[in-house]
């Protein structure tokens, strides 16, 4: 069988049988068909003929093309499920993929924008229609709480208790955490939910989704970055939803909360991985004191 099919046979395994979400398969699905289009190219159409040279040399082509560190360790990690797969289903006789090393992170710390542009970002959609109401809601909910996109979407109206200020997010892994929300996010919120949602709902369908589109169903992921670099071009700054989602903990971290609390806040699972927030907040450290301190200069 090809190598193309076997694809197709992983990605519905996947899904039916690992039970990941359907944008996991899609990464999955992005990530191994630039890999398998790169095998065609090479005359490797069965995953019979597949080695491990030929990993190796997609890999190389990768770090020639200038790819992330981060982008190359996600596409081994794709790779290493595949042939695992496949040596399961007996396609390989083994796994060229057993010995694939990853490369080191990118130590750059995560990029957040300055207070005044959140600020500004904030207050740039039209609250005076229910897109622009619902849009300002998103983002000031985004903010105050640092969720990921997809926590973010998969808000049902019952998850958000805004009366005793706090949400409840089902993270990566399964795991249930608690946020805050704090009295911005709660009061737009709240005039979303009692003006704009009950216009946009479709009345057909009992969809419980906390942030509908046009349609009044579940807004999707990509209806969330289409709205999100809609505001960034008019803004004239580069934002993600990522972007937003660092500004939560940095800003945090810059006036003084401790990381424990933003690591359960962020739901990481890794201490590790909520220090890298932690570099901006000691460069202010460090140019309060030489500014204060009558002994800091000579």
């Amino acid at each position: 069988m090809e190598i193309r099919s076997w694809l197709r046979s992983y990605l519905s395994y996947m899904v039916e049988e690992r039970g990941v979400t359907r944008n996991t398969e899609q990464s999955y699905f992005s990530d191994l068909s630039d890999f398998v289009t790169y095998l065609e190219s090479n005359q490797v159409s069965g995953a019979n003929d597949l080695r491990a040279h030929h990993l190796t040399s997609y890999l190389n082509e990768m770090r020639k093309e200038g790819r992330r560190a981060a982008t190359i360790t996600r596409r081994i990690v794709s790779i290493r499920s595949f042939c695992k797969f496949l040596t399961i289903r007996r396609a390989l006789d083994y796994n060229p993929a057993l010995q694939l090393e990853s490369p080191k992170a990118d130590k750059k710390s995560p990029r957040s924008i300055a207070s005044v542009d959140m600020d500004k970002l904030l207050e740039l959609p039209d609250t005076s229609t229910d897109m622009g109401l619902r849009d300002r809601a998103m983002l000031e909910l985004l903010y105050a709480t640092g969720l990921r996109v997809t926590e973010l979407i998969s808000l049902d109206v019952g998850h958000v208790r805004l009366d005793m200020g706090f949400l409840l997010c089902l993270g990566t892994g399964g795991r249930e955490r608690m946020v805050p929300v704090g009295s911005h996010g709660t009061a737009w919120v709240s005039k979303y939910l009692e003006e704009a949602r009950p216009r946009l709902i479709n009345e057909d369908k009992s969809d419980e989704a906390l942030f509908v589109n046009h349609l009044g169903t579940r807004l999707t992921r990509q209806g969330f970055w289409k709205m999100m670099k809609k505001y960034a071009f008019k803004l004239g700054l580069d934002i993600t939803p990522h972007t937003m989602r660092h500004s939560f903990a940095t800003h945090l971290l810059d006036n003084g909360a401790d990381i424990r609390a933003v690591q359960e806040m962020l739901g990481h699972a890794d201490p590790s991985t909520t220090q890298m927030y932690q570099s901006s907040a000691k460069l202010k450290i460090k140019e309060v004191y030489e500014r204060s301190h009558p002994r800091a200069k000579t």
